[in-house]
C-alpha cells in the first residue's frame, strides 16, 4: 500500500530542514524548531503538518521579514544540485511558503521575490494565493512579467497559482466570479515549450469551465482552429468536464455533437461486489449508420449516499471511431476502493454509459460495505 500523503512531511524531513536553516544562520535554534514541530506530526494530516511548520517558522525565524526571507533563500537547494540534496526543497517548502504569505503580506514585492525562488524547488501555488486576494493588481503585474521567465516552474506558477479552484488551495472568489484577469496569462502560456506548463493551463481552463462554460467554449472556438498538436491536446484536456457533462457547444467544436446512430448495451460483472473489489464494464456499440461516427464514450456511476439518494460521478472512457455497420466492444475495470475524497455506502449503484454526452445504456451492481459480497 502506498504511504499516506501526510508522510511527505515527516520528522526526518523537518530535522533535515532545520539543519539547512541552522547552517545558514547560526542564530536559528534548530533543536527548538524541531521540538515545536516533530511531536505534533503524528496527529496531523498533510496540510495541517505544513501549517505546523509555518507556525514554528514564525516563532523561530527573524522577526524582520527581509531578514527571514533572505535566510530562507540562502537555505534553499542550489538549482544545479539534485533534488533532495544540499538545501531546502520538496514538501517542507509548503510550510515555508505559508510563512512567506503570512509574514510578507505587508511587503508583497519582497514576498513575491522569495516565492519565485521557492517555486523552483517545490511550488508556491498555495502561498501566492493570499497575496493575489490581498494585492491583485501588484501580483498580476508581476505575473505578466513571469510568463516570460526562463524557469518553467515560475511560468507554471503563473497559471497554477491563479487557478480559481485549486485543490488544497485558498479559493480565489474574485476569479471564480470573473476569470478575465487570468485569460491573457493563459493565452501567453498555452503554447509554452514545457508540457508541465501547458498541463497547468489546461487544468486552469477546466476550473473556469465549472463556473463559466461559455467562456471556455468561446476560448475553444477562438484557439482550436489550426491548433498545433500540443495546443490541441491542451484544449482537449481543458474540455474534459464540459465533454463529460455533454455541453453541446463544446461537443460541437470537437465534432461530437451527433448522437450515436445505432445501439448500445452495457454488461457489469459481477453483479454483487464488496468494497475493495472491481466491477468489469463491457460496452458493445453497433452502428446503424452509413458512415463513420466519431464517439466520446464515458460512463457515470451513481454512488449511493448515506441518506439513500445517489450522487453522479462521470468517469473518462474512450475516444473512438465506429465505422459504418461495425460492432465495437469496449472493456474497463472500475475499482470500488476506499479513497479520501469519497465515502462508499452499501446499495445499488447504477452505471450509465453516455456517448457524445447522451445516455445510451445502463445497468447496476450491488455494493456491500463491511461484509462479504453476495455471489455474482
Amino acid at each position: 500500500m502506498a504511504e499516506p500523503f501526510k508522510t511527505f512531511i515527516n520528522p526526518e524531513v523537518v530535522t533535515r530542514a532545520a539543519g539547512h536553516l541552522a547552517r545558514h544562520d547560526p542564530g536559528f535554534d534548530g533543536d527548538a524548531f524541531c521540538a515545536a514541530v516533530v511531536p505534533h506530526l503524528a496527529a496531523l494530516e498533510l496540510k495541517a503538518r505544513a501549517m505546523c511548520v509555518a507556525d514554528a517558522l514564525e516563532r523561530h525565524l527573524a522577526a524582520d521579514f527581509e531578514d527571514a526571507a533572505a535566510h530562507l533563500e540562502r537555505a534553499l537547494r542550489p538549482l544545479n544540485a539534485p533534488p533532495g540534496t544540499g538545501g531546502l526543497d520538496g514538501w517542507f517548502l509548503w510550510g515555508a511558503g505559508e510563512f512567506v504569505a503570512r509574514r510578507g503580506m505587508a511587503q508583497p514585492v519582497r514576498a513575491l521575490s522569495c516565492l519565485r525562488e521557492m517555486t523552483q524547488r517545490f511550488t508556491a501555488e498555495f502561498a501566492i494565493r493570499p497575496l493575489i486576494a490581498q494585492h491583485p493588481a501588484l501580483v498580476f503585474d508581476t505575473l505578466r512579467q513571469w510568463v516570460h521567465d526562463d524557469s518553467e516552474h515560475v511560468r507554471r506558477l503563473v497559471s497554477e497559482g491563479t487557478r480559481p479552484r485549486l485543490p488544497w488551495g485558498l479559493q480565489l472568489r474574485g476569479l471564480i466570479a470573473d476569470p478575465s484577469p487570468s485569460l491573457p496569462l493563459l493565452a501567453a502560456l498555452q503554447d509554452d515549450t514545457s508540457a508541465y506548463v501547458r498541463r497547468s493551463v489546461a487544468n486552469h481552463l477546466n476550473d473556469i469551465a465549472k463556473d463559466h462554460p461559455v467562456v471556455v467554449a468561446a476560448w475553444l472556438e477562438r484557439h482550436l482552429p489550426d491548433a498545433s498538436p500540443h495546443r490541441r491536446a491542451l484544449l482537449r484536456h481543458a474540455s474534459r468536464t464540459l465533454v463529460k457533462q455533454g455541453y453541446p457547444p463544446v461537443l460541437t467544436l470537437w465534432g461530437r455533437a451527433e448522437p450515436l446512430h445505432g445501439t448500445a448495451t452495457l454488461a457489469l460483472a459481477p453483479s454483487h461486489i464488496a468494497l475493495g473489489d472491481d466491477v468489469a464494464l463491457t460496452i458493445t456499440l453497433r452502428s446503424q449508420a452509413g458512415e463513420p461516427q466519431a464517439l466520446t464514450v464515458d460512463y457515470v456511476v451513481h454512488h449511493v449516499k448515506a441518506n439513500g439518494q445517489t450522487s453522479a460521478k462521470v468517469f473518462k472512457g474512450w475516444e473512438t471511431r465506429l465505422d459504418a455497420g461495425q460492432s465495437l466492444t469496449l472493456r474497463k475495470r472500475h475499482p470500488v476502493r476506499p479513497i479520501t475524497t469519497r465515502r462508499y455506502h452499501a446499495g445499488e449503484h447504477r452505471v450509465v454509459v453516455q456517448v457524445n454526452g447522451k445516455a445510451v445504456a445502463e445497468s447496476a451492481f450491488h455494493l456491500t460495505v463491511g461484509s462479504p459480497a453476495a455471489p455474482g
